[in-house]
Parts: structure tokens; sequence; C-alpha cells
């Protein structure tokens, strides 16, 4: 947006009923403003939505964040749809039509509201083509009004392709030239703390994914990690919190993906993180490429102990289990 217009954002994550006020208070004369809009229980967005007002609105993702307050991903969805109540009836609603829930949403809806659809796998209005991605960026085709343009992200996971296009919905639905638009994507960097790269030590590379986790982002980052060229890959995972009566089953699900992706070692931090492990043993995972530990300093140390030439690991948790912790012991 700010490639065509004086934008103001929210900052950090100023996206409750305290930070959206304070966002829009601080409106000067900018032309755009993007607004994100949080939530962890029903009613939340309603209100949000009644005081932004938005002439346009992005759902990203129905996953499983929050899921022990709200109770099903079905209670995710309505919540999210919520943001609906404070928008006139024909200003558009972006989505991302690869998600399962959002997909029969549309199929449901898209007669009688103004939808627009970005995807990889469904059809969709804006889709990528001719995808590359390795672990420095990727890459991209995109058909708009019959004309091919290349795209480039500086930042490599097949979830990024997936922000990108949206973004590419987002700049087109505002008059924003495509060319601006690629130029926008590329000069794009990740906040702190999200899949943020340092050197570690032994020659070794560091992905700080700490800032927080749930099932849907602890399975891009490990899909994303086995999709690195060469060296060993370590999956260092702690609790992801918030998840009521699917704890279990929900770290179970992450035990699948580190199997299912052919993580080299796995090291878990947590109480609930002790269900990754367990799951991926059970699937075939060597016991001796499996650790398991009640804090942080034992990871540390089993680390710093292990880390060989070219590894790539991955620190992910819940904000709470200070997981930054480990990457500073390990960063040179």
């Amino acid at each position: 947006m700010s490639k065509k217009y004086k934008t103001l954002k929210t900052i950090g994550n100023y996206n409750n009923h305290i930070g959206v006020p304070l966002t829009i208070l601080s409106l000067n004369d900018e032309t755009a403003a993007v607004i994100e809009m949080g939530m962890n229980h029903k009613g939340e967005i309603s209100v949000l939505t009644k005081i932004a007002r938005p002439t346009m609105s992005v759902i990203t993702n129905i996953g499983t964040s929050h899921i022990g307050e709200l109770g099903s991903r079905e209670n995710i969805l309505k919540a999210k749809l919520e943001i609906l109540e404070g928008m006139e009836e024909d200003s558009p609603i972006i989505i991302n039509n690869d998600n399962d829930m959002l997909h029969e949403w549309y199929l449901k809806n898209k007669d009688h509201k103004n939808i627009i659809t970005y995807g990889i796998d469904n059809k969709s209005d804006i889709m990528a083509e001719d995808i590359y991605t390795d672990a420095n960026g990727s890459k991209f085709t995109v058909n708009v009004q019959g004309k091919k343009y290349n795209v480039e992200i500086n930042i490599g996971g097949k979830h990024f392709i997936t922000n990108s296009l949206c973004a590419i919905c987002v700049g087109l639905q505002n008059n924003i030239e495509m060319e601006k638009i690629i130029e926008g994507i590329k000069e794009f960097e990740l906040t702190k703390r999200r899949m943020e790269t340092k050197k570690g030590i032994n020659s070794s590379t560091i992905i700080n994914d700490s800032y927080n986790a749930s099932y849907d982002s602890m399975k891009a980052a490990i899909e994303y990690l086995n999709d690195i060229k060469g060296g060993r890959k370590i999956a260092v995972l702690g609790d992801m919190l918030e998840l009521g009566e699917f704890e279990e089953k929900l770290h179970e699900d992450v035990g699948e993906e580190v199997y299912k992706n052919k993580i080299d070692i796995l090291i878990v931090v947590g109480n609930a993180s002790k269900n990754i492990a367990k799951k991926a043993q059970e699937l075939g995972m060597e016991k001796s490429r499996i650790f398991a530990y009640d804090t942080n300093e034992e990871a540390i140390k089993t680390l710093k102990n292990i880390i060989q030439k070219d590894d790539y690991i991955l620190v992910k948790a819940s904000n709470r289990m200070n997981f930054d912790a480990i990457v500073k012991e390990l960063e040179v």
C-alpha cells in the first residue's frame, strides 16, 4: 500500500480493543490504513470492526490458534467473519481460497458477497504458477488480466508465496500498478523473531521463529526446514499454548509433520511438547535422534554439544516459552 499511498499500519501486536483505537487515533495525513484485528474470543472482532469500519477486509487463515478458547475451527471462522459487521454490504473481502474452511464459505457465499480469492491449489482469482522456492527465497508467475508477471520474494517458504498472492489482491483492489506491487513484495522484510535467519555456532544457521506458534505455523516452518538443501535439519520445538482440550492432539500432529518432513534431530521443551516427541517416535523416528526436556537450559546444553558445521536449526514455540533465550545462546 505504501508504494502508492501514505500508509498508516498496525505497529507490533497492537491488534486488540486498546491497540486498534490507538492506531486509528494516530492517523494524521495518511490516505490509507492497514489495521490488524486480533481475537481469542467470540465478539472481539465485532467490536474492532465497528471501530475501524474497514472498506476492505482480508482473512488469511482459519487454523487452530486459540481453539482452546473458541472450541472449534467452525467457531474460529465465525469469530473472524465478524469483520463483515463493520463493512458496507458490497465491500470486498479477500480470502485464502486454499484454506479448507474459507474455501467452503466462499462456495456458499460467492453469489451474494463481493469475495476475491487467492491460492495455489484451488482455482482462484489470483494464483501462483511456475513456483520455485528454496531457503533464500521464492519465485513464481501470476496471471493478471491475461498478462503474466514474475514475482520474487526474498524469504523462503510456501506460506510466503500465499501471503504475496494476498498482497497482490489488496494492491490491485486499490489501483496500485502491478510493477509497484512486485517491487513492494521484493522489498518485504520480516519482523524480529519471525523466520529470522542468524549465524550460529560451528558455522550453523539458526531460523529464529520464536515469536509465537500454532499448529499451522509449526507445520509451515517444519516444511520450510525440510525444503532447505544440504546440512542436517534440527527442529527445536516448544509448547503451543491456549489449545485447551486439543492440546495433546495438535502437538501429536506436529510430531507427525516432524516425521513426514524427515527432520534429522528433534529437541522438545515443555510438558505438552513431549507429545511431539512421542508421536514422531511412534511413527518411526529413531529414539537416539529425539531429546525431550523440561527447561530451555537443558536444550541449550545438548545443542551446544551436537551442532555441526552447516546444520540448520529451527527454533519455534509460543512466546511465553521464551525460546529467544535459546537463540541468544547459540548465535555468534
